[in-house]
């Protein structure tokens, strides 16, 4: 599994750059407050997604705090940057796929253990690459500068369950407004 993460974190950078300012250049009118990098489990994506008021407005009030704050359903989810994007996923599958059957035989795969370690090393640096490219952009207000406000920043990862506090972590440290409160506020009302 070998895959420079130094590079891929331009690469997403850039890509992130790229997908956020189509989204303002597109909808700003609707009132951009959320953006987001999202993964999934087996690490062999990374996507944006992009939320604005006018959609969260549509949804239903019960459940209006989890519409605002869960990236798979905004509307913007997937959108932007789409060839950047795909080029990024293209790369992870490849190092996971590709690297993994050249590098191994069927008899090398009798111990697991060895390969989860090495794919959940895979995973973890993953995630923290994209989440410290949302902080670079944070740092330097690429997001606020472009709709002229501070909004919801966020990784997400389909179908895994995040440890509580390294969440919390992660959205205290990209969320210095409103929203972060919001989202704690929420987290406390989740089942343990």
């Amino acid at each position: 599994m070998n895959i420079d993460f130094n590079a891929l974190a331009i690469d997403i950078e850039l890509a992130t750059r790229k997908a956020f300012q189509e989204m303002v250049a597109n909808h700003s009118s609707e009132e951009i407050y959320g953006f987001a990098l999202y993964s999934d489990e087996g690490a062999m994506t990374v996507c944006p997604s992009t939320n604005t008021q006018v959609y969260l407005e549509t949804k239903p009030k019960q459940d209006y705090v989890y519409y605002k704050y869960e990236p798979a359903e905004w509307n913007y989810e997937g959108d932007g940057a789409d060839d950047d994007f795909s080029a990024i996923c293209n790369m992870l599958y490849n190092a996971l796929e590709g690297d993994f059957w050249s590098e191994h035989t069927i008899e090398d795969l009798g111990d697991e253990e060895v390969d989860d370690e090495e794919f959940e090393a895979f995973q973890q640096m993953l995630y923290k690459t994209c989440i410290a490219v949302l902080v670079k952009l944070k740092e330097e207000e690429f997001f606020k500068k472009l709709v002229g406000k501070d909004i919801f920043l966020m990784f997400s990862v389909t179908d895994y369950e995040y440890d509580r506090e390294e969440l919390k972590e992660m959205i205290i440290t990209l969320n210095e407004n409103p929203y972060c409160q919001e989202y704690l506020d929420w987290m406390k009302t989740w089942r343990k």
